[in-house]
């Protein structure tokens, strides 16, 4: 498995665990996602994707919501919750990876860790949100 895509499943999982135990969960993370990959350059980016998604969890959320305007956040499973997350996060903040590797990323961990219609759910979510940033973006309105 590709490094990148490892480390965004020890995110996946890390975010889940934010989502029942809030900032508490930061805290074991270091030791997580050492118990779980012995490659450094993994832990190094899980370890920086899970910070910033931490940092920008509201930003996120905000933009997750807008995108599934007929969905509450609050009644998204955990793991669609923590996997659109994780792709807002990296579309707004990562932009050393192409934004379609972010998606579809997103939808093998769908495929891998969730129900049967979540990875079309999660590829039009996080395919609205690019949009919304792209044209953010474009219109010079990039925070």
């Amino acid at each position: 498995m590709d490094k990148r895509s490892r480390a965004r499943e020890l995110v996946m999982q890390a975010a889940c665990q934010l989502d029942v135990q809030g900032e508490d969960a930061l805290e074991m993370f270091d030791r997580f996602f050492a118990e779980n990959t012995d490659d450094q350059t993994v832990r190094k980016l899980a370890v920086k994707w899970i910070q910033g998604l931490w940092q920008a969890m509201a930003e996120c959320d905000s933009l997750i919501s807008a995108a599934a305007a007929k969905w509450e956040l609050s009644r998204l499973s955990q793991v669609d919750r923590s996997i659109l997350r994780l792709g807002t996060y990296q579309l707004k903040y990562c932009m050393d990876i192409p934004e379609k590797v972010i998606i579809n990323e997103a939808i093998e961990l769908a495929k891998k860790f969730s129900g049967e219609s979540s990875p079309g759910f999660v590829n039009g979510v996080l395919d609205a949100i690019y949009r919304t940033l792209k044209a953010q973006k474009d219109s010079g309105c990039v925070k």
